[in-house]
This record gives C-alpha cells, structure tokens and sequence, in this order.
C-alpha cells in the first residue's frame, strides 16, 4: 500500500434537515468580536427600541446592553474564508439590490 494520502475534493453544504441540526433562525442586528492567539469570538446580539429609562440609563453611563442571540467562536484560520464568503455575498447583494434605495450606512 502507499503512504501517500489520497485526497479527496468534496463541498460542504448545511443539513438543515438533520435531526440534530437547529431549528429555526435567530435574529441578530448587532455583532460583537474579540479573539485571542487562537480564535474569533462573534457575539450576535438583538438590539431592541430603547425606553425612555435606558436613554436616559445610557445619557449617565454610556451603555446600552443588548440580548445575547448567540455566540458562535470560530479558529484564526477560518476567518480569511469568512471575510472573503461576506465580500462576495455583499458585492451581489449591492448589485441586486443597487436601485432599492436601502441605507448603506451602518445602523449601529
């Protein structure tokens, strides 16, 4: 036999219909991100109206907290992949999208 390893290309697709994959989707309009020597952190957050009390909570203290939707750590060497899916993605979304009239400033 050989020692050399025999390689193998395939593609990985969600299984959304696995019995142990999530059901349904989370909302997130803020994401929080830190990371050490070995990995990312992404802290998806929902960010909801503020009431007139956490206005004026935020006024004193210049905090607003924010629900913790999920916190998803991913290795260093999976986000140039990430960067690079989001770049794509954003790019045909702006093309599709161009004459919708949607902000293209950040909300947070």
């Amino acid at each position: 036999m050989s020692d050399t390893p025999k390689q193998i290309n395939f593609t990985i697709v969600p299984a959304e219909d696995a019995a142990d994959a999530p059901t349904g989707r989370t909302y997130a309009n803020f994401c929080a991100i830190a990371h050490t020597p070995f990995d990312f952190t992404l802290t998806f957050c929902e960010v909801l109206p503020l009431s007139e009390k956490t206005i004026r909570d935020a006024e004193t203290n210049h905090v607003v907290e924010a629900p913790v939707r999920v916190k998803v750590v991913v290795p260093v060497q999976f986000i140039p992949n990430l960067m690079g899916a989001l770049q794509q993605h954003w790019q045909a979304f702006s093309e599709s999208y161009a004459n919708v009239g949607w902000n293209k400033d950040p909300i947070h």
